[in-house]
């Protein structure tokens, strides 16, 4: 029965779809909040700069969260932590680079912590006294990213980035040189000393130079550079000379430096061009012909007084230069005599070939025709000479000039070197003058004379001695004559007074007793002029009477 009831009005089970909830507003603040979240945090990756890590020696005045790394004085940087080595024996301090000064943080830039510092080549870091410390970044050329550095000790001299050039100079020691010290260029500052070390080898010291655009063009490669530091003097054969670029090359030194003349190429040296760095300006500037010939000067005087480097004149202008001083041996005089070498270019002494016959000819040739055109004047008297540059130190130099009356000398050119003829100077001249007075007086026998003389005063003794009777006659005989003969006078002028008194008194007459006094004083004054005109006479013609006395006459 229950399989045949009808089951068409049970109910049938259907699918009913799920209805969707409505979104509420109150997560849509929670939504947006996130997203800027996420936003700000993306945006703030994507800003973000590197992280680098500066190791330093020392960080005074570093400080987290307040210490700044500046490029050209904008802060580009902050220090986020300072901690030490592993060893301790350094600082290594962390810092956050913006995201724009990424690219200055390549593989050459340079980190150092600016802090006031006064030496001698100047004052820096005057501003970090209010500002406090900070780390100075200086860029460098490398495209090569880093982001671990090692700091400087001392901010850089000169930035990599900076125009010029460098130069390395080569001297046997540092002198007053120091960092920063002044290049100059006709004492213009052009540069400055940017390092220095110890050679490799330990016998010279590598010294760097920075020279600014645009005068590092005139370095060229006959440029010469020399110490500048302090004041130069110098007493050589041409005076006292005194040198001196500035002021602050007196207190810090300095080096300076020119192309001399007599190089006639002017191309620029290139960046790291090795130069030796000479002493003085003098050493420097002194010409170092390849073309210049060895010639040997031998004298037969001291040479004292001539040093190398003394100058070679001729007619006053300088040619050469002594190169060495020393002894030659004479072989077959058997002599030792001081000599001298000397370098200099005879064509500084003629005037100069076309370039179009210099070419046409070998040197060999060249210097042939340069010896005949010497010799030609050696033939007419030029020879080199030792004179007196300087008199308050006695330096000499060596002078060629042209003494007619020279005897003639034939120079043997294949010699060498070939050995010019010589003058002796007029030092040497008046020497040998007062040595040929000196052995004419030597040859003088004084010992003889000396005997002689001896004979010649004791017979001038006895000459005296009969002087002095001689003299005693005259006492005793012609002297009391003559003073008769003047007391005869003197009673006839005083009768010739007495008659012109009476004249004058008198009738003058024939028979006038005035007149016969007047006749014979007359004639007493006659007498005694006759007697004084005998003795006179008689003297004129014996004048030794005045010391032998009158001569007895024979009966």
């Amino acid at each position: 029965m229950s399989e045949n009831k009808d089951v068409s009005n049970i109910p049938q089970a259907t699918t009913v779809p799920h209805k969707r909830a409505r979104f509420s507003v109150i997560w849509i603040i929670p939504i947006i909040a996130a997203l800027v979240g996420i936003g700000i945090v993306v945006q703030r990756f994507l800003n973000e700069g590197p992280t680098i890590t500066i190791t330093f020696k020392v960080a005074e005045g570093i400080e987290v969260g307040k210490t700044f790394v500046k490029y050209k004085d904008v802060n580009i940087g902050q220090v986020t932590r300072v901690s030490l080595s592993e060893d301790y024996s350094q600082v290594v301090v962390t810092a956050k680079i913006a995201k724009n000064a990424e690219n200055l943080l390549v593989k050459d830039a340079k980190f150092w912590i600016m802090q006031p510092r006064i030496t001698l080549s100047g004052v820096s870091g005057i501003g970090t006294l209010l500002s406090g410390n900070y780390i100075g970044l200086g860029v460098g050329k490398s495209t090569e990213k880093q982001s671990i550095f090692i700091g400087l000790d001392t901010p850089p001299i000169i930035m990599s980035t900076e125009p010029g050039r460098q130069f390395l100079m080569k001297a046997d020691n540092l002198g007053s040189l120091g960092f920063g010290s002044p290049i100059y260029y006709r004492r213009l500052a052009v540069g400055q000393v940017i390092g220095y070390d110890l050679a490799k080898d330990g016998k010279s010291v590598d010294i760097k130079v920075f020279v600014n655009a645009p005068y590092d063009k005139y370095v060229t490669k006959g440029a010469r550079f020399w110490q500048a530091s302090g004041i130069d003097f110098s007493m050589g054969a041409n005076g006292l000379a005194i040198h001196t670029q500035s002021l602050t090359s007196i207190l810090v030194g300095g080096i300076a430096f020119e192309t001399p003349p007599y190089f006639e190429t002017t191309e620029q040296a290139a960046e790291n061009t090795v130069f030796t760095l000479f002493e003085n300006q003098e050493a420097a500037t002194a010409k170092h012909n390849m073309h210049a010939t060895p010639y040997m000067l031998v004298f037969n005087e001291s040479l004292r007084g001539l040093s190398v480097g003394a100058p070679v004149t001729y007619l006053g202008l300088e040619i050469g230069e002594v190169k060495q001083v020393g002894l030659h041996y004479d072989p077959d005089a058997h002599t030792i005599k001081p000599h001298v070498m000397i370098l200099f270019d005879l064509e500084r002494f003629f005037s100069r070939f076309d370039n179009r016959q210099l070419a046409e000819r070998d040197q060999a040739s060249t210097l042939q025709d340069r010896h005949g055109r010497f010799q030609r004047s050696i033939d007419q008297g030029l020879r080199a000479q030792l004179r007196v540059g300087n008199i308050v130190t006695g330096q000499l130099y060596i002078a060629f000039d042209k003494f007619p009356h020279a005897p003639k000398v034939k120079v043997d050119w294949k010699k060498d070197p070939p050995q010019l003829p010589v003058m002796p100077s007029g030092l040497a001249e008046f020497q040998m003058k007062i040595t040929r007075i000196l052995d004419k007086i030597d040859k003088i026998p004084f010992d003889d004379i000396g005997k002689d003389a001896k004979k010649t005063i004791a017979t001038l003794d006895e000459t005296l001695k009969d002087a002095k009777k001689i003299l005693g006659r005259i006492d005793t005989e012609i002297v009391p004559e003559v003073k008769t003969t003047v007391e005869n006078l003197k009673r006839a002028v005083a009768a010739a007074e007495r008659a012109l008194v009476n004249a004058d008194k008198t009738l003058v007459g024939p028979d006038a007793p005035a007149n016969q006094e007047l006749r014979d004083a007359l004639q007493e004054v006659a007498s005694a002029a006759r007697a004084l005109k005998v003795f006179v006479e008689y003297m004129d013609s014996h004048p030794e009477a005045f010391i032998r006395g009158k001569t007895q006459e024979k009966p």
